[in-house]
């Protein structure tokens, strides 16, 4: 099984949901290399507020780097340039909130982005996407519903 990829679910609707968050997507053409992505290939990318995808980038690649921006302090998002990791903590936090967005996204949902990260090789303590965001990330939950992505 594949991932869901940008082409399957369109650029419309993950525009406009990064747009709530004070988010911009920049659809990158086929061919040219994605600014600010931090494994290159068809992994989406992030400078500044700007989140940047190909028609061939995995949902999960979006919604991840997106999530990043999200979570991370606001006086770092203006400045941030591809790597936007900045602990362990925030990683978990960004993985939570992917997938939690994903069920804003028409065709996507939770259940199909755990899938797809699990698939991409995503690895948890406990096996699986599913396991850990059911039962092992509650610290991840707290730190999104800190940044107030979330209600308590």
């Amino acid at each position: 099984m594949d991932v869901l990829r940008m082409r399957d679910v369109g650029f419309a609707a993950s525009r406009e949901l990064l747009s709530r968050h004070g988010l911009e997507l920049v659809e990158v053409a086929e061919g040219h290399a994605i600014p600010g992505s931090y494994w290159g290939d068809e992994e989406a990318g992030l400078i500044g507020l700007t989140v940047y995808a190909r028609s061939d980038t995995p949902v999960h690649s979006l919604l991840h780097e997106a999530s990043h921006l999200l979570v991370m302090p606001a006086e770092r998002r203006a400045t941030v340039h591809t790597d936007a990791t900045d602990s362990i903590e925030e990683e978990d936090a960004t993985c939570y909130l992917q997938i939690v967005l994903a069920d804003d996204l028409p065709g996507v949902g939770a259940e199909r982005l755990m899938q797809d990260m699990d698939t991409w090789g995503y690895t948890f303590r406990l096996g699986t996407t599913r396991a850990w965001f059911e039962s092992d990330a509650a610290e991840a939950r707290a730190y999104v519903i800190k940044a107030g992505y979330i209600a308590g």
